[in-house]
Parts: C-alpha cells; sequence; structure tokens
C-alpha cells in the first residue's frame, strides 16, 4: 500500500533514500555530543544519507535510582539546540509527560513517543498539538497490527505527521525478540516505519554498563533482516566510545565504525527498493 511521505527538516521520510535516526542515547557532557555529531556529519556526506540526530534529555525508565537519567529538559534542550545550530541537523528526542511537549517542540523537529507510552493518550495528545513530527516507537507488549490506536490519536488530535518505530517485543527471561513481521504490519498502517536496531539487542533486568546487556553479535543480521523487510529508515544509537556511556553501553555503536554497518544495509536498502512492487 502507499505510504504518506513525511517531512523532517530537508529529510522526506518514507520516500525511497534511506534516513538514519543517530546520536547518544542521553545527553552527556558536550564534548561528547559534538564528536558525535561531527562524525554524524561526515558519514551522512560521504554515503549520501539524511541524518536526524537524537538524544534524550530524560530516560525516565532506568532500571535503578542511582543510573544516570540524564540532565533534564531545560539544560537538555539547550544542548540540543547547540547541537542544532553547529551542526544542521534536524533533531529528535522524546518526551515522558505531557508538560514537556511544548518546549520540546520549541527546539526539536521530531517528538518521540517511548514504546512503553505508546498508549498514554494524554502524551499522544499533548505532542500531536504541537505540530512537530511525532516518533510513536511500538510497544513491547503490543501486537504491531494494533499500533493503529496510538496512530488514531494522534490524527485524531489534529497531527498525521507520523512515523512508527519498531524495537523488538518482550519475549520473557530479559530477552526481546524482533520479528520481521511486524515490520509488515507497521508498513500496513501507512506511515513511515523505522527499525530501532540498537534497542532491539537490549537485554532487560540487566545494567545497561554490563557487557551481557546487549547482544552486539545479533547487530548484523537482524539489521540487515529488517532492512530488507522493507523499512524507510533505521534508528541506531552512537556513542564515541560505547563502554563509557551513560545508559545503553553495552548496546550503543561506535560512531567510528558507522560508515561501515551502513554500508551494506544501504545497498540491502538500495536493492529492496529498485524490486519493489514487482
Amino acid at each position: 500500500m502507499s505510504k504518506k511521505k513525511i517531512k523532517v527538516g530537508n529529510i522526506e521520510c518514507g520516500a525511497d533514500q534511506l534516513f538514519l535516526i543517530s546520536g547518544p542515547c542521553v545527553i552527556e557532557e558536550e564534548s561528547i555530543m559534538f564528536r558525535t555529531a561531527e562524525k554524524l556529519k561526515e558519514v551522512s556526506e560521504q554515503l549520501n544519507i539524511p541524518i536526524i540526530y537524537k538524544s534524550s534529555f530524560l530516560k525516565d525508565n532506568r532500571s535503578d535510582l542511582k543510573y544516570y537519567d540524564g540532565p533534564g529538559l531545560e539544560k537538555g534542550l539547550a544542548m540540543l539546540a547547540k547541537v542544532k545550530k553547529e551542526f544542521g541537523f534536524s533533531i529528535l528526542t522524546d518526551i515522558h509527560y505531557p508538560d514537556q511537549a511544548a518546549p520540546a517542540a520549541e527546539v526539536c523537529d521530531v517528538l518521540q513517543i517511548p514504546a512503553y507510552l505508546c498508549m498514554q493518550s494524554s502524551l499522544m495528545v499533548a505532542a500531536a498539538k504541537t505540530g512537530r513530527v511525532i516518533n510513536i516507537k511500538h510497544g513491547q507488549f503490543l501486537a504491531p497490527e494494533n499500533m493503529k490506536h496510538p496512530v488514531k490519536k494522534c490524527v485524531d488530535s489534529g497531527n498525521d505527521n507520523i512515523i512508527l518505530t519498531e524495537r523488538g517485543y518482550t519475549f520473557g527471561y530479559n530477552d526481546l525478540v524482533v520479528d520481521p513481521r511486524s515490520l509488515y504490519h507497521l508498513n500496513q498502517i501507512g506511515y513511515p516505519v523505522v527499525f530501532d536496531i540498537t534497542h532491539s539487542i537490549r537485554k532487560y533486568g540487566i545494567p545497561s554498563a554490563d557487557a551481557k546487556g546487549g547482544a552486539r553479535e545479533f547487530l548484523p543480521v537482524i539489521s540487515r533482516a529488517g532492512v530488507a523487510s522493507g523499512v524507510d529508515g533505521i534508528f541506531i544509537e552512537t556513542h564515541p566510545e560505547p563502554s563509557k556511556a551513560l545508559c545503553d553501553a553495552s548496546s550503543q555503536l561506535s560512531v567510528y565504525d558507522l560508515k561501515a554497518f551502513l554500508e551494506p544495509l544501504i545497498e540491502i536498502h538500495n536493492t529492496e527498493v529498485k524490486y519493489r512492487g514487482r
């Protein structure tokens, strides 16, 4: 079926060109944010892949209160505004509460609804009413075809600028499973679909700083399977030194490895586009 194309700055999401959402999981010090942005800019130019810069001012679902959860709304948005001004990226961040929507929309081009919160009506309505593009992450607990319900809440609130992002299912025993059938179902809803690769290898219940908290060995196979399934974009959290990252250290990709990681995915995507509909 045909899908609505969504404009994010000068990026047309849902067109034939693969796009990337990338950046550190959570906002850290300026040197980390800028080093990541510099390399992302270089990769974007080298591979001709449009990039939306992503980082969170708050991670409100950390498994322990002592874990770093970000700089907060005001300081976080100020940092994202610096990245936007310095490097020219469109910006994505996630919001957790309705009162965060309006201030986040002043800086960010895309507001992301976290997977755990995709059925929260007040949050969806507040985000939609900003007029910004809304990236709705697929809840780990929800059948993919039922993502039509949060989509409808957004549309009924006057906003059909929507992206849908897959990030795997909770399968018990602290594991996530990515089912390519989900990407088919999400595509049928009629909006651009993104595959969140690095969150799909997380292991629940294990601290993200622990090497066992992510299964990086599966990154090549699930990323290639997902792109071949016909997604429009990919989501890869990146960091200059993932092992030292303050959040999701076991699953983020080194930004210096990103170019080599993307090259086969772009080739697969271009092949899929060529034969789409035949």
